[in-house]
């Protein structure tokens, strides 16, 4: 019983990795688009702190906690960079992985600064 309880506690695990999406993007500045109503010029910088991510015409907004991973992988792109005007390589392609929301917004479980 115990073992038939561990595998299904497994396959439900592994389910659910399998719902996950990927997409690969743009990382762009929320507060920026929502203000000018256009992705130009309005790419993700280090001090950044609500993100959306463009893929092909389509933008996403991240969830709370996400935003805070987008944060940290900016941060820590700033941090890898011995030249400090590589951080400020426009775009910033991101690959995400995660899920959507009901609210439309992605949930990402990675974020990855490409």
């Amino acid at each position: 019983m115990r073992k038939l309880m561990t595998v299904c506690a497994m396959l439900g695990a592994f389910s659910a990795l399998g719902l996950a999406e990927t997409w690969n993007g743009t990382l762009l500045d929320y507060n920026c688009y929502h203000r000018h109503n256009t992705s130009k010029s309005c790419d993700a910088k280090p001090s950044t702190q609500m993100f959306m991510l463009e893929v092909n015409g389509t933008r996403y907004r991240l969830d709370g906690a996400s935003n805070e991973r987008a944060a940290e992988a900016m941060r820590s792109r700033a941090d890898r960079a011995s030249n400090p005007d590589a951080t400020k390589a426009t775009p910033v392609n991101a690959k995400v992985t995660g899920e959507t929301r009901g609210s439309g917004k992605i949930h990402a479980d990675t974020i990855e600064i490409q």
